[in-house]
């Protein structure tokens, strides 16, 4: 089988500027995926997708220059993920390569290593290679207790009354862990705006591994995990 990982990391971040080449516990923080992706031995390619020159240098010299440049239309912060994997695939088509299974690994996902990206490859290969697989992690609390918060501080409970169920007589529920997922390479040749969440198998990491760093306290929070996990 023949792999593609692409990893997303366009310029322009708003919340935390230059996130995907910042420093990151003594490297910059896409080198910790490309690492992961190298170390996995998994994949015959793999393109860092983006339209800014310094990432694409930082790319570069972690040994991984990209093949091509992601286009303007395809890198504002309104563009889903999807259309970005569609055109990198075609775009290698075009070149005369052509990949079974095409895999999203989030620049931004430090806590994942070699390991999570195999097993998640043994998951896929098992299932037949049929259905797209997406890294999730399981919700620490019961979605069941949730409550939204007015603007005045009033809380209005999700679901009324749940609060009165067990969290053991509750199944458990997951939510995409922001890491990497899998896709037969026809999913996303065939996809349609930003595609669909349907038909996906879940490879279940482990509770503090998935980290959605989108502010200053996710980054210390993951910087402290890797750091103790380091120091196993």
């Amino acid at each position: 089988m023949k792999r593609l990982a692409i990893i997303p990391a366009r310029g322009g971040s708003k919340r935390i500027p230059n996130k995907n080449v910042r420093d990151f516990c003594g490297k910059p923080m896409i080198a910790h995926v490309l690492g992961a992706a190298a170390a996995s031995g998994l994949f015959d390619t793999v393109h860092v997708s983006t339209e800014s020159p310094d990432i694409s240098a930082v790319a570069a010299a972690c040994g991984f220059p990209p093949d091509f440049p992601r286009p303007d239309n395809l890198a504002d912060d309104m563009t889903p993920i999807m259309p970005v994997l569609r055109y990198v695939t075609e775009e290698y088509a075009r070149r005369g390569r052509d990949f079974d299974e095409i895999w999203l690994l989030m620049a931004c996902a430090p806590l994942i290593d070699a390991q999570d990206l195999t097993k998640a490859a043994v998951l896929f290969t098992a299932s037949g290679g049929g259905q797209p697989l997406l890294a999730v992690s399981e919700y620490q609390a019961p979605i069941e207790w949730a409550f939204s918060r007015q603007p005045d501080g009033r809380l209005v409970p999700v679901q009324a009354g749940m609060f009165a169920v067990r969290s053991q007589d509750l199944e458990k529920k997951y939510f995409d862990a922001g890491s990497f997922a899998a896709f037969p390479a026809a999913r996303v040749l065939n996809a349609e705006g930003a595609g669909s969440d349907d038909g996906f198998i879940g490879y279940v990491l482990p509770k503090g591994t998935a980290i959605d760093i989108d502010e200053e306290q996710d980054w210390k929070q993951a910087e402290a995990i890797f750091r103790a996990r380091a120091a196993q």
